[in-house]
Parts: C-alpha cells; structure tokens; sequence
C-alpha cells in the first residue's frame, strides 16, 4: 500500500489480472480489489479495554469459459510481481474449466455500465488519532454514568476506518471509489444485582462532523437504562404495536430479504407473486438509494459496474421491483437493478443499499394518542422473520401504552404476526431521520398478538 488514499497501484494489479486471465483463454474476466483499514478503541471504567489496528489490500479475480465461471482471492501480490499474478489468471481459468455450467453467469451488458461517477463525498480524509478515539469513548462513558440510577459501564468504543473498492471487467469497465467510516457507541447498564437493565446508543458516519457528539450517545444510553428499570409483565392480548426508530427499520429490512432476486428465483419468499400488487396502505413509500451523499452504504456503481440509481421500491403501497444483479435478473427474464454485492472471494450477488421509509404526516404522539392498550417497542430479542412464510414472532421490550400514554416498561414479551398483515396495517409517523444503513421512521401497526404471561 502507497497511502491509504491513492488506489493507482490495485487498479493496476486489477487491471494486470484481467489482461492475463484473458492470455489463458478465458472468454471474460472481471477483477475486484478491496482496501480495508480500520482503528478501533474500547474503553471500560475509564479504562482502555482494547485497542486494534487493521489495514491490507485484497483482490479476487473472476473468469469465465462460456457460462462457466470461478473465482481466486489473494492479499499477496506485493511488488505487482508478474509472475504471481500470471499464476493466479491460470489457476482460476483453470478452475472456470472444470466448473459446472451456470447459464446465468456472465459480465453485466454495456448498455447497464456507469459512465460517470457522481461525487457522492463518501471520504473524510481527516483521520482521528488514536488519542481522539480514546477521548471520544471515554466521554461517552462518563456521560453515560452520569445519569442518575445508571450503576456501570457495558463499555464503550470509537473507531475510524476506510475502505474502498476498484473494479476492472474486460467488458471495459474501470471504477474506483473509496469511504471512511466514523462511529461511537456505549453501553449502559442500571440497577443493582438481579434487577439490572442493559440499554445502548451509537453513531455512525461517513464524516466525523456529521456523528452525535459523544456526551450526548452517553447520556441517552444511561437515560434509556434507566428508563427500562423495574419492569412488568403483560398478559397475553391482541393489540396495537408502535415501532420506536431505531427498531422500526427491521421491517424495512424484511422487505428487502424478501424481494430479493435470489429468494424470488429460488422461489422462497411470501411475496414471490406479488409484484404490482399493493402490499402496503396507500401513500407507502420505500426507497433505495446508493447516491445519498454521506451515506453509509452510498456506492456510484454495483459491484459489476452498473450504474447506480435512485429508485423506489414500493411506490404507494405498490410492489414496484425485485432487488437484482445481473444474474438473478437473467434468470426472471429481466433487468438488473443495479444492486450487484461482492466481496473479492464470492460471485455477485443481489443486496440492497441506503434503505428508507418515507415519513407519514402524524407525529409519533399522534400515532400513540388513540390506543388505550398496546405496546411501544424499544428493543427486538432474535431473528424470527420468516421471509420464506412471512411468519414474524420476535422477542421484545419496551413501554406499555395505556389511554394515549407510555406508561411502565415491558419485558420478556413475544410479538407475533404475518408480514403481511404488517405491511398492510403499518403506519409512518414523521420523524424520519438518517443514522443507519436502513432508516425508518417511528410506525405503527394494528392488531398484533403480545405475548406474555
């Protein structure tokens, strides 16, 4: 690595492997190399816990014989060594050879290329030190202490790092593009012995200006602790449920995972049918969009060099599109969407980028003020979305809402449903902001089972 900033020598090495898979008779080849370098600091009780440094450079090279393909992966290539990289091309042709036939595979048609690469400034080049990473964690822990009932620390950390990608296809494709990372987070624990409750907050960020000062991630982890301090139990019952923010953008994921291209070619999601179809209430709309400046998952082409695009997923509660790449789009007789993922060791596969639901027009308030009994959700337990059935039951936490008002916090409660009738009841409040990879504003959803005692 030159400097953590200059990818000429990976686009060469990339560029180098492809000349040389084609020497060797491949009939097309693409090359991926990925720059990762990281720092991160975790503090405890005032005090370093750990602190690791990571950094290197890795390339995978992919070719095809006829609808035949492979791919090799190395992080040795040092000095450009022509030789080396000669060996790589030969082995992965070799290996393209004996592989079983794939009709689907294949580089990404011209006419989809990115021709220009918008600026989405993704690169912070002003790095933090070690020091101010350290500073960083452990003011988000003293804040965190601070606040009255809050007994310890979970543990708190910062970290920076960069990563990029260049990508070189014998269909004529070159790109690069290269992000940093910022982020604080902290963890808070309130009460004594068996009666203790855990609760967190973080940030994350292209830029450092742009994440939460860290007072303010501590003070919320130690508010939302303490909050959750004594607990009740609810009894098994049918009801309204209200998503808090940060948890509300699990059902935008859902969506994703179950349009899909490789869930809707393999036939394994509940909506496999229903594209066009209105899924959700009428003025629902999911957006996603890899050209959001600073965004965290923001890219100007795919991972097979298509363009990148803006584009709605769900458009007034219609289904609009599957989530392609090239392959899964060949195989269901249609476009790719541009949403091609890779690491340097795997073919593409489909995957969605900067996720959003649309705000609503009611404040989260206005979504609370009618239910005389539901639950408030604050936290999610497990992973029981089933996107092959639309069967949905999470473990959860939060506040149970009685005549308009949040009231005593809830634990060790089941909320049960079909995604469907989800999707279909779910509404938006307006306070939409931008913090993760998939963002969402508070919502609500009707006549959920809440299972407790």
């Amino acid at each position: 690595m030159t400097t953590p900033f200059d990818q000429s020598s990976l686009t060469k090495i990339a560029e180098r492997l492809v000349e040389a898979a084609l020497r060797h008779g491949a009939d097309a080849a693409d090359a991926i190399a990925v720059r990762g370098i990281s720092q991160s600091i975790d503090v405890r009780d005032g005090s370093v816990e750990a602190s690791q440094r990571s950094e290197g450079d890795n390339v995978g090279l992919r070719a095809f014989v006829g609808r035949r393909q492979a791919v090799v992966s190395t992080n040795d290539f040092a000095g450009h060594d022509t030789g080396q990289l000669d060996a790589i091309a030969a082995r992965v042709v070799a290996m393209a050879r004996a592989a079983p036939e794939d009709r689907f595979a294949g580089l990404a048609d011209p006419q989809w290329l990115a021709r220009a690469q918008p600026d989405l400034d993704l690169l912070d080049a002003a790095q933090p030190t070690v020091h101010e990473l350290e500073e960083l964690a452990r003011t988000a822990e003293r804040a965190a202490i601070a606040v009255k009932g809050v007994t310890k620390s979970g543990g708190a950390s910062a970290s920076a790092g960069i990563g990029g990608m260049v990508l070189v296809t014998s269909g004529g494709f070159h790109g690069a593009y290269l992000g940093s990372r910022r982020g604080i987070s902290i963890e808070a624990i309130a009460g004594e012995g068996t009666a203790m409750e855990r609760d967190y907050d973080f940030s994350s960020a292209r830029h450092g200006v742009d994440l939460e000062a860290a007072e303010t991630i501590g003070r919320s982890a130690g508010e939302r602790a303490v909050k959750r301090l004594n607990p009740r139990k609810v009894s098994t019952r049918r009801v309204p449920v209200v998503y808090d923010q940060r948890v509300a953008s699990s059902l935008v994921g859902h969506l994703s995972s179950a349009i899909n291209g490789s869930a809707i070619a393999r036939k394994t999601s509940f909506l496999q049918n229903s594209m066009g179809e209105r899924i959700f209430a009428d003025g629902i709309t999911i957006i996603d969009d890899p050209l959001r400046p600073r965004g965290l998952r923001s890219q100007p082409f795919d991972a097979e060099g298509v363009a990148a695009s803006r584009r709605a997923l769900v458009e007034n509660g219609v289904l609009k599109t599957w989530i392609l790449d090239c392959a899964t789009a060949r195989e269901l007789g249609l476009s790719t969407t541009g949403h091609a993922q890779r690491g340097v060791s795997s073919v593409p596969s489909p995957g969605a980028t900067n996720l959003h639901l649309e705000p609503g027009k009611a404040t989260p308030q206005a979504l609370i003020g009618d239910i005389e009994d539901g639950l408030y959700v604050t936290d999610l337990i497990g992973m029981g979305a089933n996107t092959v059935t639309g069967d949905y039951s999470r473990g959860a936490a939060g506040f149970w809402i009685e005549h308009g008002e949040l009231t005593y916090p809830v634990s060790e409660v089941t909320i049960a449903g079909h995604l469907r009738d989800i999707f279909r009841t779910l509404m938006p409040a307006d306070d939409l902001t931008f913090r993760y990879g998939v963002n969402s504003p508070t919502v609500r959803v009707e006549d959920m089972t809440v299972a407790g005692v």
